[in-house]
């Protein structure tokens, strides 16, 4: 959402003062917790084969430039079941209506894994890699995860 007002350009300081002040507690809680630097959100809707032969272009990736992290926010945990050796196979949905495979790798009977597995049919703030998945002859965008946060 957004608003509009008008000040006066000599009252601008004393504005920004107040918001700061106002915010302070909340900066601070947010500075103290922990975080994760992503370089763009990403919803299910644009994790596409096109966007991933976009990033293939942009590679290769290592240690000097690493690979984009991307956050989908507030996607809904349609579905999570266990596959292959301690990995979770996720469906991740969202608000739209789109769905988007994940998978979180090594992540059974870990804080991630169990993270994940609680929030079923909840929303969660998803953060990963976006990469192709092979199966059966078909390529398909799935997102590798790195790390999950509760929606507040």
């Amino acid at each position: 959402m957004a608003a509009g007002i008008t000040l006066e350009k000599q009252k601008l300081g004393e504005l920004r003062a107040y918001f700061e002040e106002y915010a302070q507690d909340d900066v601070a809680n947010a500075r103290s917790g922990e975080s994760l630097s992503v370089d763009a959100a990403l919803s299910a809707d644009g994790a596409t084969l096109e966007l991933l032969d976009l990033l293939e272009k942009a590679g290769p990736y290592g240690a000097g430039h690493p690979e984009p992290l991307f956050v989908l926010p507030r996607h809904l945990v349609a579905s999570v079941r266990p596959v292959g050796r301690d990995h979770l196979k996720i469906g991740l949905r969202s608000q739209t209506g789109k769905t988007l495979d994940a998978i979180a790798f090594r992540a059974v009977n870990t804080p991630l894994g169990d993270m994940i597995s609680g929030h079923q049919k909840r929303e969660l703030h998803v953060a990963g890699h976006l990469s192709a998945n092979h199966w059966n002859g078909r390529m398909t965008a799935q997102l590798r995860v790195v790390d999950a946060a509760a929606v507040k």
